[in-house]
């Protein structure tokens, strides 16, 4: 699908979408939890919605209440032999030693830019856990058989944070004792605290955190038998609502409520970037405001926190100076190849876009004008495209915009209610 912007004045209040790397912990830990789970604020993006058949298929029961969701768990019992992650990372990562813990041999798989993303992880670190595992030479699809075995392990952190947050999930399941997971150059880790809280609210074994480098297993029973009722809220989405906030400060003002101060997780570190580009934003009791104002080039290490490129990349546009991001090195699987992406696309729209290393250098301040771009079937692209589009020289219209489906549905309608000049060629439904 295609969407117009035109140039427009912000103004108003909107509630954040839900965080999905809540929701699908979330939905992970509940399918684990024997017993009942309530989850509030449920989200509906399509990763959401994937995790949701995911859970299904191993087992549980969802029943739709309102707009909450209980969930009926009595742990992973596949009534499938094929689970399909869709375009969901964090999907295949965490479920995929989760589905490990049948004895059933099960074939995941996925689809889109999922289907070329590295899985030779798998392939390295799971035959040490007992379980069989066959990959499409290091890509999607792949089989497995179980059951998971915790051992002594030690993995590679540095591609993504995703795999051990499966592997923590997993060997809380399978009650590992006085049992590590040594890890190396682990990347992302308020993803590991965002874990490791789910862990903790869920009534699971909770491993201890050696500096991210080890995290250990004791011998200890838990504290709360994990068969019980829980109830759950799904945070605010801070990746979501960084391109709100980024909106405001360019097209303002603006009010963001449901995004929390005291959250794990990583994309909170958008504030940390509008401080330094001297953005107007204000902590009210209603929410987070903020308003346009003169802002000033930033330096920004996006290294723990590389799904905040998009939105940064578009607040730079309009500081003036020379900006730079930190981490490009952590863009290449994507959606799309983010780095390259987001310079071609913004430089569409006149802005020029450096690459050097592990920094990308973005000269802002020199006018952002409209054209028409492509997402590259990439939600983060779609989305800072479009709040760039707010306060361009002339229309921008974005093909294939239909993207943000991946994680944030409501964007465009929510830029609608805000006062945005948006143009669709079709609303989107919210669950299909």
């Amino acid at each position: 699908m295609k969407v117009t912007i035109r140039p427009s004045q912000l103004k108003g209040s909107i509630k954040a979408p839900a965080s999905k790397s809540s929701m699908q912990r979330a939905l992970a830990a509940a399918l684990l939890n024997t017993g009942e789970t309530s989850i509030y604020n449920p989200g509906h993006s399509n990763d959401d919605l994937a995790a949701l058949e995911i859970i299904q298929k191993l087992g549980a029961k969802i029943e739709k209440r309102g707009d909450d969701l209980l969930i009926n768990s009595t742990g992973v019992n596949p009534g499938s032999t094929e689970i399909n992650c869709g375009e969901s990372g964090l999907g295949i990562r965490m479920f995929t030693p989760l589905v490990a813990l049948s004895d059933k041999r099960i074939t995941i798989s996925g689809s889109g830019s999922l289907l070329t993303r590295p899985m030779n992880f798998f392939d390295e670190i799971l035959p040490g856990l007992n379980i069989k595992v066959k990959t499409n030479e290091g890509k999607l699809p792949i089989e497995i058989q179980g059951p998971l075995v915790p051992a002594n392990i030690e993995i590679d952190g540095s591609l993504s944070s995703q795999f051990l947050t499966g592997l923590l999930l997993a060997y809380a399941a399978a009650d590992a004792k006085d049992l590590s997971i040594k890890v190396k150059g682990l990347k992302s880790k308020p993803y590991i605290d965002l874990t490791l809280d789910v862990m903790s609210k869920f009534g699971f074994k909770v491993p201890e955190n050696k500096n991210y480098e080890e995290f250990f297993f004791s011998a200890e029973p838990v504290l709360e038998s994990t068969h019980t009722s829980v109830h759950y809220t799904i945070e605010g989405d801070w990746s979501g609502g960084a391109f709100l906030l980024v909106a405001g400060a360019i097209a303002g003002p603006i009010t963001i409520r449901g995004l929390d101060l005291t959250s794990t997780q990583a994309d909170k570190k958008i504030i940390d970037a509008l401080m330094a580009a001297n953005a107007a934003i204000a902590v009210e009791a209603k929410g987070i405001k903020i308003h346009p104002a003169l802002m000033s080039s930033f330096y920004f290490d996006a290294t723990d926190c590389p799904d905040l490129f998009p939105p940064l990349v578009t607040l730079a546009a309009y500081c003036n100076g020379v900006s730079t991001i930190k981490g490009v090195t952590r863009l290449t699987h994507k959606e799309s190849n983010r780095a390259i992406t987001l310079q071609e696309e913004f430089g569409k729209m006149g802005v020029r876009i450096e690459l050097k290393d592990d920094e990308m250098i973005i000269h802002g301040g020199e006018g952002v004008k409209g054209a028409t771009v492509h997402s590259r079937h990439d939600h983060r692209i779609a989305m800072a495209c479009a709040v760039a589009a707010l306060k361009a020289e002339g229309e921008t219209i974005i093909d294939e915009a239909g993207a943000v489906k991946k994680s944030y549905p409501d964007f465009y309608n929510d830029l609608e209610k805000l006062g945005a000049d948006v143009s669709l060629n079709n609303k989107f439904k919210l669950y299909e």
